[in-house]
């Protein structure tokens, strides 16, 4: 049976994540409200409600990729479904820069047998900081979030995860650089849950980015960390759950952090380690803006090298003159295929699989960053002979079947538009074409390559006068992998005050 997502009422370990989340929430508030307060300024906030439904239905047992891809896990991946939600958000600003937002969102989908939280959380800052406790929706990278066919990192494909964590949210001045130099980042720790092979597992992120320019052109650049560390089973030995082993992963040390098992090997780095390296530079005047973005990926730190040439490349034009039909172009070149072949067979690394931490990238059965590539869990609807791995079989049976995702090889390009038919009708359009390789250690499934084509083409049409929005899209997916068709019908209800 497929295990619900967290936050779910009756699941204990969740109870625990809860309770901290709270704790931390309540000294948020504490700090946010009583020191604005007693300086008597002015307050003001802007709360929103919203309901919705969305029916999905396909012609094969699951849905074709762009109609469940990038909705953080709220679609169901089955033949029809209805997704119903509800939730609401609210923001209180104070004038000299301090606020509190604080959201929630409910879901109830899987023919009304799953009921979880997509969101609740709290933020709360002055100005650009921000700490923040919870799970809400989260899309890192510079890549275009509208029409991107998903980061490399964290794409918005998954379930948000539970964390709490501070950040600088958008680019900000550092002193005494008169403008030109300004910096974001931010430094979380999450909670990867029980829906894990090694459970209770946590999330370690960061990143840190510079942007260089004040006028039409800029320059940035950053790097992206993510280490899955610590958690418990029953069947490995001991692992590290100090707060020594947390130093350990901050700094990227190399230590046993008790997973090796075998003093003739070199101990590696705790935990599973993986990151993105970026950089690109956007142009825009009064008309446009341009934005060019690439990402390299790296699971070690033999990726961080000249010779990887493994990539996500883009484009994004957007027009910023009103009463335009067109909004946006986004064009995307991926290449993973490389996959660190200037190492030694033995000594790759296999993007988002690893062999301590079996689940790898991936979480409550999406995967966490591009969902161009595949797991299990996916590819049990290309191929027959394809199961998902049952956590909780001993690990010598998992360990000889493979790692959780089976494509991570990938050649494609992805382009997407944005655009309004009129005042009221807008719609959107996307193309992908990929080639896939499976994964160099295991190719049988993608030999030859696998070729395949996934489209979608969405519309929405706001009712005049009205708070209502509604939705209807196609997608269709054909080639070498799956030939799919589906459709989805949504309502959206918004209330603003």
């Amino acid at each position: 049976m497929k295990k619900l997502p967290g936050y779910i009422v009756g699941r204990g370990a969740v109870a625990v994540v809860q309770w901290k989340i709270c704790y931390v929430c309540s000294c948020i508030v504490l700090l946010t409200t009583v020191l604005p307060l007693q300086a008597q300024v002015h307050f003001t906030d802007s709360l929103e409600v919203h309901a919705g439904a969305v029916g999905t239905v396909a012609s094969k047992d699951y849905q074709p990729l762009w109609l469940m891809a990038n909705h953080f896990g709220t679609i169901t991946d089955r033949k029809g479904d209805v997704s119903a939600h509800v939730g609401f958000s609210n923001r209180h600003a104070w004038e000299r820069g301090f606020y509190l937002r604080y959201g929630l969102d409910v879901y109830n989908n899987d023919q009304f047998h799953q009921t979880f939280i997509e969101q609740g959380y709290l933020k709360a800052g002055y100005k650009h900081w921000e700490i923040r406790a919870g799970r809400y929706e989260e899309i890192i990278g510079e890549n275009d979030k509208d029409l991107s066919s998903g980061s490399l990192s964290i794409s918005g494909n998954a379930l948000p995860i539970p964390k709490i964590g501070i950040a600088v949210t958008t680019y900000t001045d550092i002193p005494f650089t008169n403008g030109w130099v300004q910096f974001k980042g931010l430094l979380s720790h999450g909670w990867m849950g029980q829906d894990q092979y090694i459970r209770n597992a946590w999330l370690h992120e960061k990143n840190f980015y510079l942007r260089i320019g004040k006028r039409k052109l800029k320059v940035f650049g950053g790097v992206q960390h993510y280490a899955v560390w610590g958690g418990n089973r029953n069947d490995l030995p001991k692992i590290t759950n100090s707060w020594q082993g947390f130093m350990d992963v901050l700094l990227v040390k190399t230590k046993d952090d008790g997973t090796v098992g075998n003093t003739d090997i070199q101990p590696n780095r705790p935990g599973d380690h993986r990151g993105v390296i970026e950089g690109g530079l956007e142009w825009e005047n009064e008309q446009f803006s341009l934005r060019l973005y690439n990402q390299t990926p790296f699971e070690s730190g033999q990726g961080i090298s000249i010779r990887n040439i493994d990539r996500l490349l883009g484009f994004v034009y957007t027009n910023k003159q009103a009463g335009s039909w067109l909004q946006k172009i986004t064009a995307e070149f991926i290449y993973t295929k490389q996959m660190n072949d200037f190492y030694l067979l033995r000594l790759r690394e296999s993007y988002y699989n690893n062999g301590v931490y079996m689940t790898g990238w991936d979480y409550h059965e999406r995967i966490i960053g591009t969902p161009l590539f595949i797991d299990r869990n996916r590819g049990q609807h290309y191929f027959p002979q394809m199961k998902p791995l049952n956590w909780d079989d001993p690990k010598d049976s998992l360990r000889g079947k493979g790692g959780n995702i089976i494509n991570n090889r990938v050649v494609g390009v992805h382009l997407g538009a944005c655009y309004h038919l009129t005042k009221k009708i807008t719609g959107k359009t996307i193309v992908t074409y990929t080639q896939n390789y499976g994964t160099y250690t295991n190719t049988v499934l993608f030999k030859p390559v696998k070729r395949q084509w996934y489209t979608l083409q969405e519309l929405q049409y706001q009712l005049p006068q009205k708070r209502i929005s509604l939705k209807a899209g196609i997608a269709v997916d054909q080639g070498e992998l799956t030939d799919n068709v589906g459709g989805m019908f949504g309502v959206l209800w918004n209330w603003k005050q």
